[in-house]
C-alpha cells in the first residue's frame, strides 16, 4: 500500500517563490514512481537548471530505508559549467512537471519503509553565475512508501561495499579494457590521458603531504585536508593498481560519466575528445574527476561545475567542496599553477 505525500515550499526568499510538489507511489508492479511539479508563483520569470529535473542526469532524491540511506545507482556526469540554454524558464504561474521511475536509479532491493525526499542544491541552481555566499537549494518534506523488495532495473544492481567485498579491478596497471567500439586513435588518446592522470594524481598526493597553501585553499577553503589527502591516496591507488575499462559509446555533449557502484568503468563523451590532455577541464582531469566518483574510491558528488563555481564553493561551504568532484579535478590540474 502506497502512502502519497504532497508538499510545497518557497525555494529561496530572495527569489520569486517556487512551489514544489512531490508525490510517490508503489505501483505494485515492480516500480516505485514519483511525480515532481515546480510552479512559479512569483510575478516575474524564474529559471531552474534543467539538470535538476532529470533523474537520468542528476541525483534528485535522498532515499533511505528505515532510516538507513540507500545508494544512488544512476550516472555521475562531468559537465562544463552551465550556460543560459541549460535552464528551464518559468513564466509567472507556469509549471513544469516530471515523472520518474525510481527503482531504475535507487536501491529498493530490500523490504522496508522508504523515505523519499526531493533535495537538490547548487551554486548555479537558479543562475549560471556562481553564488559567492551560499548554495541555492530546492528541497521538500519526505514522502514514505512501503516496498517488499524490488530488483534494480539498471545501473548495476546492488552497490559494491569495498569494506566487505572485492569491488573489482585487476592489479595490472598496464591493462585497459576498451568497450563501446573505441577506435585505434581513441584508444591511443585514452592511454595517453591515463598516463597524464597518473602524473597529476602523483603531484596532488605530494602537494597534500606538504604545507597547505593557496592551491589547497582555492579549491577546498578551510575543508579537511586529511579527507582530501585520503581521497587522493585512493584515486592514486585506483589509477596505479586497478584495471580500467574505458567506453567510447557515449554521444552526449558532456565530458564523461560513471555509475559509482561500477568501478572502474568510465564512459567518455563528446566534450572529452575536444579537450586538451592537460590544463583546465582536460582529459587527464576528467579521468581524475570520474575516478573520484566511485564508491570504492572517494564517493564524490557533483555539487557545482566549473572553476568559478568550485572557487565559490570553497568560500561558501568548504565541507561540500571536500565532497565535490570538480574541486578535486581542479586541484589536480592546478591551472593556473599554485603552490
Amino acid at each position: 500500500m502506497a502512502l502519497v505525500t504532497v508538499i510545497s515550499l518557497h525555494a529561496n526568499a530572495a527569489k520569486p517563490p517556487l512551489d514544489v510538489q512531490v508525490s510517490v507511489e508503489n505501483t505494485g508492479k515492480g516500480s516505485v514512481n514519483a511525480t515532481l511539479t515546480i510552479t512559479n508563483n512569483g510575478k516575474g520569470q524564474q529559471k531552474v537548471l534543467s539538470w535538476f529535473t532529470n533523474l537520468d542526469e542528476e541525483n534528485l532524491f535522498k532515499v533511505s530505508r528505515d532510516g538507513v540511506n540507500v545508494d544512488f545507482l544512476g550516472k555521475h556526469i562531468k559537465r562544463p559549467a552551465p550556460v543560459d540554454a541549460d535552464f528551464i524558464k518559468l513564466k509567472s504561474g507556469q509549471s513544469v512537471s516530471k515523472n520518474y521511475e525510481l527503482t531504475s536509479t535507487y536501491d529498493f532491493s530490500e523490504m522496508g519503509t522508504y523515505s523519499i525526499t526531493f533535495d537538490v542544491s547548487s551554486a548555479q541552481l537558479f543562475s549560471n553565475k556562481a553564488q559567492q555566499k551560499k548554495l541555492e537549494r530546492l528541497t521538500a518534506a519526505s514522502a514514505y512508501v512501503w516496498v517488499e523488495g524490488i530488483e534494480a532495473k539498471k545501473g548495476g544492481g546492488k552497490p559494491c561495499n569495498p569494506r566487505k567485498e572485492d569491488c573489482g579491478g585487476g592489479t595490472d596497471p598496464s591493462g585497459i579494457e576498451f568497450t563501446g567500439a573505441c577506435s585505434s586513435g581513441e584508444q591511443s588518446d585514452l592511454i595517453s590521458a591515463l598516463a597524464a592522470a597518473k602524473n597529476i594524481a602523483d603531484d596532488s598526493v605530494s602537494s597534500l603531504n606538504g604545507t597547505s597553501g593557496a592551491r589547497f585553499t582555492t579549491w577546498f577553503g578551510t575543508g579537511s585536508k586529511n579527507t582530501v589527502a585520503g581521497n587522493f591516496d585512493s584515486i592514486k591507488d585506483a589509477l596505479d593498481n586497478k584495471q580500467m575499462t574505458f567506453d567510447c559509446s557515449c554521444n552526449q555533449s558532456y565530458f564523461a560519466y560513471v555509475y559509482p557502484n561500477q568501478p572502474y568503468k568510465v564512459y567518455f563523451c563528446k566534450a572529452f575528445w575536444n579537450a586538451n590532455e592537460t590544463g583546465t577541464d582536460s582529459r587527464s582531469g576528467t579521468i581524475i574527476h570520474e575516478i573520484s566518483h566511485f564508491n570504492a574510491v572517494a564517493a564524490t558528488d557533483d555539487i557545482v561545475y566549473g572553476q568559478s563555481g568550485a572557487k565559490a564553493l570553497a568560500i561558501s561551504n568548504p565541507n561540500d567542496a571536500v565532497k565535490n568532484a570538480d574541486s578535486h579535478e581542479y586541484f589536480a590540474e592546478n591551472t593556473p599553477n599554485q603552490n
